[in-house]
């Protein structure tokens, strides 16, 4: 039997999400217009406007072609659709490769959105980067573990965490992201024992992605979790809704009318 959650009634900010750590769990969804973003205003306490759109809506093979302008777009769509959750900004591959061009890319995403957080992918290496940003007033979601914008050099997505030295290697990548000033950390395509350990040895917010039930939040993208992206289903992602073939069915069922005349009727005419 599932419990039906009140709806979120104030604005969720950083501190907010800080404070979730251990005690509630954190509900994160992605979102790249303001149509779907104000039907998950006050549904779930962050939004992650992430670069997995360009494998979602634009067919690409991977994420990596997805621009900064782009992204700019998309999140002022979904900040104008939605006003209660904590909007991340998911920073494209090669916007910060150095700590000067992630601040100055950032501070971008800052001036010309209503973001609150950039995410960025990579261990500690970039760390610096992170410090950088935190220490110049933009908050910062550190991404760990199967990281997306690195498909191409890794050969492929391959779960991490599987032995004793990935996941020491995880965790000191964990633990000198705190220590640069993350204020959440994202655990993706990990073991669920990996993820575990993790959130138990950082004192920040962990929000998993295929990364079992012990982390402080989840995250999934919309048009997965909703059955419309059906290219293919990931084994992390649980179809809440199957979309594309309810789509399908009221397409059909227009069809029909339209063809029978039965619509418009006299109730849709002027």
């Amino acid at each position: 039997m599932s419990i039906q959650s009140a709806p979120i009634d104030k604005k969720i900010t950083v501190r907010t999400i800080r404070e979730r750590k251990g005690r509630e769990p954190v509900t994160m969804i992605t979102a790249y217009d303001a149509l779907f973003a104000g039907i998950f205003d006050g549904e779930v306490e962050m939004i992650l406007v992430g670069d997995s759109l360009n494998m979602s809506f634009f067919a690409e093979p991977d994420t990596l072609s997805a621009t900064l302008d782009q992204m700019i777009y998309h999140t002022k769509a979904v900040c104008k659709g939605a006003k209660l959750p904590l909007i991340v900004f998911d920073m494209p591959f090669g916007t910060y490769t150095t700590p000067a061009q992630a601040l100055e890319n950032a501070t971008r995403v800052f001036r010309e959105t209503c973001a609150e957080a950039v995410k960025i992918e990579g261990g500690r290496e970039k760390a610096e980067i992170v410090r950088t940003l935190s220490e110049n007033g933009i908050a910062v979601v550190a991404h760990i573990g199967l990281m997306p914008q690195s498909v191409r050099a890794e050969g492929g997505y391959r779960v991490r965490g599987r032995s004793e030295e990935e996941i020491e290697e995880l965790m000191a990548d964990a633990l000198a992201l705190e220590e640069a000033g993350a204020f959440a950390l994202l655990l993706e395509g990990m073991k669920a024992e990996a993820a575990t350990r993790i959130t138990e040895a950082v004192k920040i917010p962990t929000i998993g992605i295929g990364a079992g039930n012990g982390t402080d939040g989840q995250v999934l993208v919309w048009s997965d979790m909703f059955g419309f992206f059906e290219a293919f289903k990931p084994k992390f992602v649980k179809r809440y809704l199957d979309g594309a073939e309810l789509i399908r069915q009221g397409l059909r069922e227009y069809r029909e009318e339209v063809r029978s005349r039965a619509f418009p009727d006299t109730e849709h005419s002027y």
